[in-house]
C-alpha cells in the first residue's frame, strides 16, 4: 500500500471477494501488431508475452495459429517454457461455408496450439454474412454452433467473440442476440461484444450491453451478484474505446479486451494503461494486484520500445507529461498539496511526478528543480530569482529547457558556484567537402565527408587533434572525444542518440536563428541538451558540448547529486 500525505478519492485495487473482478485480456500481440509500423519477431512476441505476464493480465491473445509460421512457433515456444500464470489464447475464426468444423484445416493448428483458452470470432451483423460471407443467416448460425461445439469436445474452453456486435445489433437486434444465444448454448463461456468498426458512442454502448444482459438466457449462477461472463473488445476510432469498454462494465462485462498503449488496426484499441487504472483506482473493480499496477508505466514503456514506436508522452497514467507540471502557480499549489492538480498519486501506477521548466515558470518551479538536484533553496535566497530571470531571459532567446533539462541544471550550478570544469574548448574549425569521401568518387552526388579540428585545455594541457565524421555534427563530437576519453575514460560510453533541429525565425531566411536539441546516453541514463545560435554550427557545438559535460558530472562527480530519473537523466 501507498500511503500518501493527503487521501485520493482512488480505490485501493483490494483483491478482496468484496471488488468485483474485472478479467483483462490482452491482444497486443495480435490486434496490436496489425497497427501500421509493428512488425514483431518471434523474439519480440515472447519478450512482451512474458512482460504482460508479470504485469498480471489473465488472458493473453498470441495470435492466429496457421496464419503464419511465426505465431505457430510462438504458441509451441511459450508451451516448451510456459507463462507463470496467464492464460496464452490462440485467435480464430469460425469454420468455412459449407464445412464440418472437424474437416476445416484451419480449426487443426488452433488445436495444435495446445491450450486451454481458445478465442473464436464469427459474424454478429447479417450485413456481413451475405455480403462477406455470401452465406445464408442460417448457415452463419451453424458455422458459429458447430465450431464451438467441436473445439469443446476437443477438451477446449472457448472466448467467443462477436464481430461487428453493435453495428450488427443496430441493425438487425434479434439476429445479434440469436448469434450469442447460439454460441453459448454450444458451449462458449464467454460471450464478447466487439465494436469492430470503432464507431459506437458510450450512450450507445451502455444500452445495448444492458440489453444483451436482458436478453441472454443466463443461469442463476452467472446471475448471481450481477456476474456474467460477458466481455467487450473496443476499438478508437471514434476515440471513445476507453470510454467504450468502461461504460460496457458498468452494465454488466465481466471482460475488457485491449492493447498496451491502445496499438491496433486504424486508430487503435482499448488502451489498457488506460482502461485497467480507470477501472481499478475509480471504480473499485479488481483488475490486477496493486503491486502489479505499480508496474504499468514501465511495462507501457516496454512495450513501445520492443515495436519500436516512441511512447506517446502525453498518454494518460503512464505518459511522462501525465503528472507534469509546468506553469508556476501550479508548481506552488502542487508542492502544498499535490491533490490540486493530480487526479491520483502517480506512484499507484510507476509513474512519477515531474516539474517542467519554461519561460512560464514561476520561483516554486526553480525551488523544486533544485530539490531534484539534491539542493536546499528557500525563497528568500535572491539566486533562485537570478536564475529565473536568466532562465526566462534565454527562453526569450530561444532556448527551451523544458525539453532540455540537462541543460539547466548545468545553468543552476553555474549559478550556484558548483559547476565543475571538465575541459575548456579554445575553437574550433570544421572543414566539408562533398562528392570526396572516396578516392574515386569525384560525383556532385558524393557522400559528404567532414573534418573537425580543435583545440581544447584539460587538466592543464592543450591538446589538438581531429576527426572525420559524415558531417560537421559528427565530426566536431568524435573530434572532442578523441581528446577527452584519455582524461575520461567514461567518455567511451557516451552515444549521441537524437540530433534535432528547429528554425525559429523562418522569415529571415538563411540569417535564421537555429535551436538545436542533442540527447545522448550512457546505456543506463539519456539526457538532453540545447544549442541557440544563428550558426547551425555553433548552436550544435554548444548542445553537443553541454551533452558531454553533463555526462561527465554524473559518471565522475558522484558528490554531487544529479538529476534523477525524472527529467534529464531518465532511465533507459
Amino acid at each position: 500500500m501507498i500511503h500518501l500525505k493527503t487521501p485520493y478519492s482512488v480505490h485501493t485495487g483490494d483483491s478482496s471477494n468484496l471488488s468485483p473482478a474485472i478479467w483483462i485480456y490482452d491482444t497486443t500481440l495480435r490486434d496490436g501488431s496489425q497497427r501500421e509500423g509493428i512488425s514483431l519477431s518471434l523474439e519480440d512476441k515472447v519478450r512482451i508475452a512474458r512482460k504482460l505476464d508479470h504485469l498480471g493480465i489473465p488472458f493473453i491473445e498470441g495470435g492466429w495459429p496457421g496464419a503464419n509460421a511465426k505465431d505457430l512457433q510462438f504458441f509451441w515456444h511459450l508451451k516448451e517454457e510456459p507463462l507463470i500464470q496467464a492464460q496464452l489464447v490462440p485467435f480464430c475464426s469460425t469454420r468455412r461455408v459449407g464445412m464440418k468444423a472437424a474437416d476445416d484445416p484451419v480449426l487443426q493448428p488452433i488445436l495444435a496450439a495446445g491450450t486451454q483458452w481458445v478465442t473464436i470470432f464469427g459474424k454478429s451483423w447479417d450485413l456481413h454474412v451475405m455480403e462477406g460471407l455470401q452465406t445464408t443467416l442460417t448457415e452463419n448460425c451453424l458455422m458459429i454452433h458447430d465450431t464451438i461445439e467441436f473445439l469443446c469436445s476437443q477438451g477446449r474452453r472457448v472466448i467467443y467473440d462477436a464481430e461487428h456486435w453493435f453495428d450488427g445489433f443496430k441493425h438487425n437486434p434479434q439476429y445479434a442476440l440469436e448469434t450469442l444465444r447460439i454460441a453459448k448454448a454450444a458451449g462458449a463461456e464467454w460471450l464478447v461484444l466487439c465494436d469492430t468498426n470503432g464507431g459506437t458512442l458510450p450512450h450507445e454502448i451502455s444500452q445495448i450491453v444492458q440489453s444483451v444482459v436482458d436478453g441472454i438466457p443466463w443461469n442463476e449462477q452467472e446471475g448471481r451478484n450481477g456476474y456474467i461472463q460477458l466481455g467487450i473488445h473496443t476499438h478508437n476510432d471514434g476515440d471513445m474505446a476507453v470510454a467504450n469498454a468502461i461504460a460496457a462494465i458498468r452494465h454488466g462485462a465481466r471482460m475488457a479486451q485491449g492493447t498496451i498503449n491502445g496499438y491496433g488496426e486504424r486508430c487503435g484499441n482499448a488502451n489498457l494503461c488506460s482502461v485497467i487504472p480507470n477501472l481499478q483506482l475509480k471504480l473499485g473493480y479488481h483488475c490486477i494486484q496493486p503491486e502489479q499496477l505499480t508496474q504499468l508505466t514501465s511495462t507501457s514503456r516496454f512495450v513501445s520500445e520492443v515495436v519500436n514506436l516512441a511512447p506517446n508522452e502525453h498518454d494518460p497514467f503512464v505518459g511522462s507529461s501525465a503528472f507534469a507540471h509546468k506553469g508556476g502557480i501550479h508548481v506552488s499549489a502542487v508542492e502544498r498539496n499535490p491533490l490540486t492538480y493530480e487526479h491520483i498519486a502517480p506512484e499507484f501506477v510507476g509513474n512519477h511526478r515531474r516539474i517542467v521548466i519554461s519561460d512560464q515558470s514561476g520561483l516554486s518551479n526553480v525551488l523544486a528543480k533544485a530539490r531534484n538536484f539534491g539542493i536546499e533553496m528557500n525563497r528568500q535566497d535572491p539566486t533562485g530569482r537570478q536564475i529565473l530571470q536568466r532562465l526566462k531571459r534565454l527562453e526569450g532567446e530561444g532556448y527551451q529547457f523544458e525539453a532540455a533539462e540537462a541543460s539547466f541544471e548545468l545553468l543552476m550550478r553555474e549559478a550556484l558556484g558548483q559547476r565543475p570544469t571538465f575541459f575548456e574548448l579554445k575553437g574550433f574549425h570544421v572543414h566539408c567537402q562533398i562528392g570526396a569521401s572516396h578516392e574515386n568518387d569525384t560525383g556532385a552526388n558524393g557522400e559528404i565527408s567532414a573534418l573537425a579540428t580543435l583545440k581544447v585545455r584539460v587538466n592543464g594541457k592543450t591538446i589538438l587533434t581531429a576527426a572525420e565524421g559524415n558531417g560537421p555534427v559528427a565530426a566536431l563530437d568524435a573530434a572532442l572525444r578523441k581528446a577527452l576519453v584519455t582524461f575520461y575514460p567514461a567518455i567511451a560510453h557516451f552515444q549521441l542518440t537524437d540530433y534535432k533541429v528547429r528554425i525559429l525565425d523562418g522569415h529571415t531566411g538563411t540569417q535564421a536563428k537555429t535551436r538545436v536539441l542533442v540527447e545522448f546516453s550512457n546505456g543506463h541514463q539519456r539526457w538532453t541538451t540545447v544549442g541557440v545560435s544563428c550558426n547551425i554550427l555553433e548552436a550544435s557545438y554548444q548542445a553537443v558540448v553541454e551533452g558531454l559535460e553533463y555526462g561527465l558530472l554524473i559518471s565522475c562527480c558522484p558528490v554531487l547529486p544529479s538529476l534523477s530519473n525524472e527529467t534529464a537523466g531518465t532511465n533507459v
